[in-house]
């Protein structure tokens, strides 16, 4: 899908659902991060993030363009477009679109950086020690017997 028929998908969803045209832009903005779409209030222009149709298929740019009509004509017609306001939510499930996106992305939390361990041993007492961050074996002792500590490989 490019540029030209997400402008006519647009068009055409403005006025089966809304019975009102959309005048303006829509198009792929590849910036677009963790959102599916937005709305911009000075151009009333609509962005899409191409990431969600490569992943999800046209019923989710569907869900994604329908959220964002509701906040062009709302705000066009001067009514409250923002997410917290009830005109907003009322329309939502009027012409029955998303209120959020499928995840584009994977967030931080659950990506595990693959860290670097060191694992010290006790020379005498053989006790295991498991560090995220490299130590002087020279400045630190074993804590059960005192005994010297080397690096593990």
């Amino acid at each position: 899908m490019d540029n030209q028929e997400l402008q006519e998908l647009v068009r055409r969803l403005s006025l089966e659902n809304f019975q009102r045209p959309f005048l303006h832009q829509a198009y792929f903005n590849p910036r677009l991060r963790s959102t599916g779409g937005r709305y911009l209030l000075q151009s009333h222009n609509i962005e899409i993030n191409p990431k969600a149709y490569e992943l999800y298929g046209l019923k989710e740019i569907q869900g994604i363009v329908l959220h964002e009509l509701c906040h062009y004509h709302l705000h066009i017609e001067g009514k409250g477009y923002q997410h917290r306001d009830k005109d907003f939510r009322e329309l939502l499930r009027k012409v029955d679109a998303p209120r959020f996106c499928a995840v584009l992305h994977v967030p931080k939390a659950t990506v595990k950086k693959h860290r670097r361990r060191y694992t010290y041993t006790c020379v005498n007492c053989h006790q295991l020690y498991i560090r995220k961050i490299k130590m002087n074996v020279e400045r630190y002792c074993c804590s059960k017997c005192l005994g010297k500590l080397k690096l593990v490989e």
